[in-house]
Formats: C-alpha cells, structure tokens, sequence
C-alpha cells in the first residue's frame, strides 16, 4: 500500500503538489486550498518535469492538469490515491476513469464547495486527508453574528435572513459588516470556509 507522508510529529507540515502549466490558474488555486486546508504547505510546478525531480513521494497529494496527467499516466497511476485531476469537463470522472477529478471551470464559489467536499468526504471520508487545524473553541463571532453567517453562507439574501431571523433589515445589514469585518473576509467564499470548517455548516446543505 502506498505510504502517505504527513510529515513529521512537530516538524513541517504535510506538502500538496500542483502540477499546472498556467501559473495563474494554479496561484488562484493554492490561495483556495491554504484557506480550506491551512495546515498543508503547497508548492506549485509548471512542468512535470520540474515536479517529479523534486521528490514527488514527500507529497501527500497531486493536484494535476489533465494535459500533464495524460502525458504521465503511467507515474499517476501508481500514486492514484494522492492524485486529484483538474479538469474542464463537468464529467472529468468519467473522461479520465480512476482519478478523482475537480471541474476548475466553474464559479469560485462552486470551486470552494468541490475542495470543502473533498477535504470532508473524499478519500475514504477523509481518512487520508490530515486533520485540518481548528482554532480555539471561543468564537469571534456572538450567537446571532452566527445565524447571519450560517443563512448567508446558504445563499438567503438580506431581506430574507431578516424575515427569518425576525429582525430589522439594517440589523442584518450591520451583521454582515461586522461579521466580514471580525473574519477579515472579502467574500461569501470566504465566509463559507470559515463556517464549514468551524461545524457551522454542513457543506452537502449549501
């Protein structure tokens, strides 16, 4: 069975490889899995060339390009446990078989819900992901900042979360501020890392 490095106890942290030729996708990517997994360190390729001469077995996962997996099947193929495709194709499972595959193609939010998803279910339901680092139990958040986020972060515009929450429309408004404000958020994906991988949310209800 293939041994999943996940560094050592106290010492660095555990790596994820993107594989991607075009550096701006693949920038746009690490930002999203340091905000979803902050425990992992991630380093970015443009080659497979570059990749497999800088000791690919340290990784704990691949995040590949499909044109580089096709071109270096036969390698990806015998560490297809840590390999995860990036595609352009909704059915990137069913065109490129035994692979976990991720639709980069679609919307920031959409991407952030696949990692969530994956990072919580995937891979055995998780098992052979690294435990994400929680911070403390006390919240930054009050209660009620909390049932905003969670409403926003399933996609009730303000006049709805105000009906729901029977407050004031410019309390939910005054909410929102603070809540982006105390979490240093500068979007709803953000907001929506925050409240999954804290256990507000459940990433299959959003």
């Amino acid at each position: 069975m293939e041994e999943m490095t996940t560094g050592p106890l106290g010492g660095t942290p555990p790596k994820i490889a993107i594989v991607e030729a075009n550096m701006l996708a693949a920038i746009g990517l690490k930002s999203l899995l340091q905000r979803v997994m902050p425990i992992m360190a991630i380093d970015v390729f443009g080659t497979f060339g570059e990749f497999e001469a800088s000791a690919p077995e340290r990784y704990f996962h691949f995040f590949v390009s499909a044109h580089i997996l096709l071109a270096h099947r036969a390698f990806f193929l015998e560490h297809v446990r840590k390999t995860i495709v990036l595609t352009v194709a909704a059915d990137g499972n069913e065109l490129i078989p035994g692979f976990h595959s991720i639709n980069v193609n679609v919307s920031e939010k959409q991407l952030v819900k696949a990692i969530l998803m994956m990072e919580q279910y995937a891979h055995a339901h998780g098992r052979n992901l690294p435990a994400i680092q929680r911070p403390a139990a006390t919240s930054l958040l009050s209660n009620r900042e909390i049932e905003v986020l969670v409403l926003i972060v399933k996609g009730f515009i303000n006049k709805e979360i105000a009906d729901k929450l029977n407050i004031g429309l410019t309390t939910v408004i005054s909410h929102r501020k603070n809540i982006m404000e105390k979490l240093e958020a500068k979007s709803v994906s953000a907001l929506t890392i925050y409240a999954v991988t804290h256990g507000y949310v459940d990433i299959a209800s959003i």
